[in-house]
C-alpha cells in the first residue's frame, strides 16, 4: 500500500531522511513523525541529533558467539565515527550465529539471520547501515540481507584471532585443533595433552586465525567492495581494527548523504572478482555456497563451470593454513588483501564500484602511488611465482553429481586425484559414528568413504560433516588421507581429498542416494569428473526402492527451511528470497 509522504510537525512535507524514513502508518504522516520523535526524545536525544541522518549498526554479538566478544568496544568505535561525521548512530540487535554453539548446524540458521537483517534494515528508519559481524555464517547472512534490502551498507568484519605460542609452536583455531584431534584418534596424543591443547587453541577475541570460512568471507567482503579497503585481515585485538570501525561509521554517513547501494556494488563482475580472490587465497569451500547465495540476492548466477574456467587461470598466491604455513595476522602484516588484489590486477574487473566511493582500479592506483607497497613474499607470492599455478577449488560433474560437487584441491593430496575406488557407504551421520571406528569395518586405504543424507534437506541441514574421520584402524596404521565424498560441507579450516556439496543431494533422491558398498567410483580432477560406475538397470531398481530419509518437520522455522531450501548450486538460499 503506498504511504503518505512524510511530514513535519507543522504538516509540511519533509525530506525522507533519518527518522522521517518509513513512518509507522497511523493514517496521518505528520502525527507518525511527531510520535516517533517524541518517543526518541524519551531516550535523551536532542532535536538537533534527531535531525541528523541515521546510521543503523547491526550488532550480531551474543554470549553464544565467542568470535564477537570484543563487539562492545568495536561498536563504540563505529558510533564515534558516525557522530564525528555528523550522523546519528542507532545500534540494533540481530540473530547471532555462533558457529560451534548451534544445533544441528549454523548453516540451517544463516537464512533466518539473513531474513532478520533484511527486514530490520528495511523496516527501521536508517539511511545507511554498518553490518558488524565475523563468525562463519554471520557475514554471508548480513550481506544477503543487505543485498535484498538495498539500503547503503558497509560491512565491518570482526577480524581474526591471534595465534598462540605453545611449547615452541604456533597454534590457532581450528586447523590445529583438527590436526591434534587426528593425532589423538590415532593414539599419538593422550587425554591430558589434548585437554591442555584445548585451552591453548583459541585465546583471543576474533574469528579463526587461519584462512577458514570466516577469514575467506572477510576477504570476499573486501573483494566485492562491501568492506572498506584494507580491513579484511586486521586482527580482532589490533588497534587498527578500532580505527577501521571508526572509518566504517564515518563512511556510512557519507553513504547516507550520497548513496552507493549494494545493488551497485554486488554485480556479475564484482562476483567474479570475489571468485578470483577466493581461488587465489586458497579459501574455504563454504564460500562457494555463501557467495552464490549473496549473488542470488542480487540476481546474479554463479556457474560452477565458470568457476572451473576461473580456477584454471587464477594461481594460489597466499601461503596460509590450512593449505600453507601462516596465519591471518601474518597476512595483515604482509600487506593485507590489497597485496593479493594488486597481484591479481590483470585478471580483475577494475571498473567495479566499492562502498568507499571509488572503483577497484582507483583503489589499486592509489595504493601504488609513490612506488609498489612492501609485501612479505613469504606470505603473498608474486603472480609470476605462485604457490600453485591454478586455483584452490574445482567443481566436479558426472553421474554421481549431475549438478556439481566441490573439491578443495589446494588442501588435498594430488596422489589421490586420478583414481577409481571401492565405495564404503555410510547412510547417515549416526551410521558413520557407529561404524567408522569398528575394527570389523571392511575398509582399506584405497577405498572411497561415502556419506549419504547430510545435505540441505537431510534433516541435518548440511553440517560440516564432509571431513569424514579416517577409520581408527587405518589412522593407527599411518593413513592420513583418503578420498571422501558426501553432500555435506566441511569446515574451511579442514584439509584432505574431500568431495563436497554433491548435488542433487541424497535426501532428494540424487544419484548419491543410490550408492552401495562395493560400488566403483571414478574420480578425475584433471577431467573434472566424478562417476558412479553402476549399470543403468541396477540403478533403476535401486531408485524404485528408494524412500526419502527425512520427514518435513511439523512446525516452525525447521518446517520453513525444509520446504524452501535450495540445493548447493543455488547457495542453499530459500527459493522465495532469490531475486529473479
Amino acid at each position: 500500500m503506498p504511504q503518505t509522504p512524510p511530514q513535519g510537525p507543522s504538516g509540511g512535507e519533509a525530506r525522507a531522511q533519518g527518522l522521517a524514513r518509513g513512518l509507522t502508518n497511523y493514517g496521518d504522516a505528520g502525527f507518525s513523525l511527531y510520535l516517533r520523535r517524541s518517543f526518541a526524545k524519551s531516550m535523551g536525544y536532542s532535536g538537533g541529533m534527531l535531525a541528523r541522518p541515521v546510521v543503523g549498526i547491526a550488532n550480531s554479538a551474543s554470549e553464544f558467539n565467542n568470535c564477537h566478544r570484543h563487539f562492545p568496544e568495536l561498536i563504540e568505535a563505529v558510533k564515534r565515527g558516525v557522530l564525528a561525521a555528523g550522523g546519528l548512530p542507532l545500534e540494533f540487535p540481530t540473530t547471532s550465529l555462533g558457529e560451534v554453539f548451534l544445533n544441528p548446524t549454523s548453516m540451517m540458521f544463516r537464512n533466518l539471520m539473513a531474513m532478520d537483517v533484511e527486514e530490520m534494515v528495511r523496516a527501521q528508519p536508517m539511511d545507511a547501515v554498518v553490518l558488524v559481524g565475523g563468525c562463519d555464517k554471520t557475514v554471508p547472512a548480513q550481506l544477503m540481507g543487505a543485498a535484498s534490502a538495498d539500503v547503503p551498507a558497509v560491512q565491518l568484519l570482526a577480524g581474526p584471532m591471534l595465534p598462540t605460542s605453545f611449547r615452541g609452536e604456533r597454534l590457532g583455531a581450528c586447523t590445529d585443533c583438527r590436526r591434534f584431534w587426528a593425532l589423538h584418534r590415532a593414539g599419538k596424543v593422550g587425554g591430558e595433552a589434548i585437554a591442555e591443547i584445548e585451552g591453548n587453541l583459541a585465546t583471543t577475541a576474533g574469528t579463526c586465525a587461519v584462512m577458514g570460512t570466516a577469514s575467506t568471507m572477510a576477504s570476499i567482503a573486501e573483494a566485492l567492495g562491501m568492506a572498506l579497503p584494507g580491513t579484511a585481515a586486521i586482527p580482532a585485538v589490533h588497534a587498527d581494527r578500532l580505527r577501521a570501525a571508526e572509518a566504517s561509521g564515518a563512511r556510512a554517513v557519507k553513504l547516507a548523504r550520497t548513496p552507493v547501494r549494494p545493488s551497485q556494488v554486488i554485480t556479475h563482475r564484482s562476483i567474479e572478482n570475489a571468485l578470483r580472490v577466493l581461488l587465489a587465497v586458497g579459501g574455504s569451500t563454504n564460500a562457494i555456497l555463501h557467495l552464490t547465495a549473496i549473488a542470488g540476492r542480487a540476481g546474479v548466477s554463479v556457474d560452477l563451470r565458470r568457476l572451473n574456467e576461473l580456477s584454471d587461470s587464477t594461481p594460489v598466491l597466499v601461503d596460509l593454513k590450512p593449505t600453507g604455513q601462516h596465519y591471518m595476522s601474518d597476512l595483515h602484516a604482509a600487506g593485507g588483501l590489497g597485496a593479493v588484489l594488486r597481484e591479481l590486477e590483470p585478471l580483475l574487473h577494475l571498473e567495479c564500484l566499492t562502498v568507499a566511493g571509488e572503483t577497484l582500479g582507483e583503489r589499486l592506483a592509489q595504493e601504488a602511488q609513490g612506488g609498489p607497497p612492501w609485501v612479505d613474499r613469504a606470505v603473498v607470492r608474486p603472480f609470476s611465482d605462485p604457490i600453485a599455478p591454478q586455483g584452490g577449488l574445482v567443481a566436479l560433474f558426472g553421474s554421481l553429481a549431475p549438478n556439481g560437487a566441490i573439491l578443495k584441491r589446494s588442501a588435498a593430496d594430488p596422489a589421490l586425484f586420478e583414481r577409481e575406488g571401492r565405495a564404503v557407504v555410510f547412510r547417515s551421520l549416526e551410521d558413520l559414528a557407529a561404524r567408522v571406528d569398528d575394527p570389523a569395518l571392511d575398509v582399506e586405504a584405497g577405498d572411497f568413504l561415502v556419506l549419504q543424507n547430510a545435505g540441505p534437506r537431510s534433516g541435518y541441514a548440511m553440517p560440516e560433516a564432509g571431513y569424514l574421520p579416517i577409520p581408527a584402524k587405518l589412522a593407527r596404521a599411518g593413513v592420513k588421507d583418503m578420498v571422501r565424498i558426501s553432500d555435506a560441507r566441511m569446515s574451511g579450516t579442514a584439509y584432505g581429498t574431500i568431495v563436497l556439496h554433491v548435488s542433487p543431494e541424497a535426501a532428494v533422491g540424487g544419484p548419491l542416494a543410490l550408492a552401495r558398498d562395493g560400488d566403483r567410483i571414478l574420480l578425475s580432477v584433471k577431467e573434472r569428473t566424478i562417476d558412479l560406475r553402476v549399470g543403468a538397470t541396477e540403478l533403476a531398481q535401486r531408485r524404485a526402492a528408494w524412500r526419502p530419509p527425512a520427514a518435513t518437520p511439523p512446525r516452525g522455522y525447521a518446517r520453513l527451511y525444509m520446504q524452501h531450501v535450495l540445493q548447493a548450486e543455488d547457495g542453499c538460499d530459500f527459493d522465495f528470497l532469490r531475486k529473479a
